[in-house]
């Protein structure tokens, strides 16, 4: 029987902090201790930066544990998206902005054990092949050198995979536990409210100057319109035993379709996803899709991961609204957490250290909201909010549907999750169900 609980957390010890003792005073508060959060404080405490990070249980226990740690600028076939929909400059700062964490990550994790390894990715399509023709002539067109290739690593036919080089892996909680050494965290804080730059917890007033959220999806209600902006999607994996080494990192085009990657003798195998509150192939797709392939092998690990999708496929990073001026966010990182919250931290810093970063205005959350995707979260609130059944969630009050292949009730408007006691698992709700 496998092992439900990802091969990180499986394998890794994180350093552990007080819980915060009494009222405090900062620059900058940090919300949030997933991997986004920690790079935030590193980078702060780098630049000489007064700051705190509060977590409300222990860090990276949420979407960083679950994450399958791909480090790439390769997110589907955005830049032939990008190229038609946000014009050339955009595009081109999107690719450079990824490329440059990349760099980042690489840098830090030199000498560091942390398993970084340099690996191709391939984003493949089972049916068109045009698709990744247009997408490698986007990323030519933006300066990089892409090509269309076949894939016989792979256990499937397809139509070809595009083809970056110089894109990464590594383990994420080992690179979260050496950063995490000696930044200023406070764990099992749990912000409550905020009043007039004070963020109110259970354990004492944190009162702040500049606060940066990085909370997964954004608490805050009153300013931003996350609610309308994102929801938010589950994907699942199983780490299996005696698959074949797939030698790069690989995903389909269609965002149904699956995943592979390996870490030293496990084949990571992701997909079976849907928005979160809806049904989806889960573990069971996967498992057909194991029997079918790869006959000899057995599962080892088996977890689930959540992610937060945007109206346009690009991370909100910055202002959290034009009416919260001393607040930041990193939220709507669209799949590509890892690669996103170093980006983000490095954008965020810029912002409080009032210096100007180049990528920032692609990715600023005041960007217009008007996009297609806008209309369906839109309705799938009002339709959730009219259904006369329970139980409802916290957050907003839509009603929350039983996922029964993990045994929890989650939330199809923006994703908050509860465990069938009505824990909270998932935010933006910020308390447990209040049952009868």
């Amino acid at each position: 029987m496998e092992k439900r609980e990802s091969v990180w957390k499986a394998q890794s010890n994180l350093p552990q902090f007080e819980r915060l003792d009494g009222s405090r005073k900062t620059d900058v508060l940090i919300i949030g201790g997933g991997m986004a959060g920690l790079l935030c404080a590193y980078f702060l405490q780098k630049a000489g930066i007064d700051y705190v990070l509060v977590e409300g249980r222990k860090i990276c226990c949420g979407v960083t544990q679950n994450t399958t740690a791909k480090i790439s600028a390769a997110h589907g076939l955005i830049y032939d998206k990008l190229l038609r929909q946000a014009g050339e400059e955009r595009a081109k700062l999107y690719l450079e902005a990824n490329l440059k964490a990349i760099q980042s990550f690489g840098e830090l994790c030199r000498g560091m054990d942390c398993d970084y390894k340099e690996v191709a990715s391939y984003v493949y399509s089972l049916d068109n092949r045009k698709k990744l023709e247009d997408e490698a002539d986007a990323l030519r067109h933006l300066g990089w050198d892409a090509k269309v290739v076949d894939t016989p690593k792979l256990p499937m036919q397809t139509k070809g995979a595009v083809y970056m080089e110089h894109q990464a892996q590594f383990h994420p909680l080992k690179f979260a536990a050496k950063i995490a050494q000696g930044l200023t965290i406070y764990e099992d804080t749990f912000v409550k409210e905020f009043k007039d730059h004070t963020a109110v917890t259970d354990r004492g007033d944190i009162t702040y100057r500049k606060v940066i959220f990085t909370t997964h999806f954004p608490i805050d209600n009153k300013h931003g319109l996350y609610f309308l902006k994102m929801y938010q999607h589950r994907s699942y994996v199983i780490a299996l035993e005696n698959a074949k080494d797939v030698e790069g990192i690989y995903i389909d085009e269609d965002m149904k379709g699956l995943s592979f990657r390996n870490d030293k003798d496990l084949l990571f195998l992701g997909g079976g996803s849907h928005r979160t509150g809806k049904q989806g192939g889960c573990w069971q797709e996967l498992k057909e899709f194991a029997h079918q392939y790869y006959p000899d092998a057995s599962i080892k690990y088996a977890w689930a991961a959540q992610d937060c999708m945007t109206l346009d496929n690009i991370p909100y990073i910055g202002a959290y609204g034009k009416h919260m001026p001393d607040g930041l966010v990193a939220t709507g990182f669209n799949k590509w957490g890892m690669t996103s919250s170093m980006l983000a931290a490095q954008i965020l810093t810029d912002q409080i250290l009032e210096k100007e970063n180049p990528y920032a205005e692609v990715f600023n959350p005041s960007r217009s909201m008007w996009k297609p995707q806008l209309a369906v979260n839109g309705l799938e609130a009002v339709v959730s909010l009219l259904t006369p059944s329970k139980p409802r969630c916290p957050h907003l009050g839509c009603v929350l549907k039983w996922n029964s292949a993990e045994r929890t009730w989650d939330c199809p408007c923006h994703g908050s999750r509860f465990d069938a006691e009505g824990r909270l698992l998932n935010n933006p709700a910020t308390g447990d169900l209040k049952r009868k």
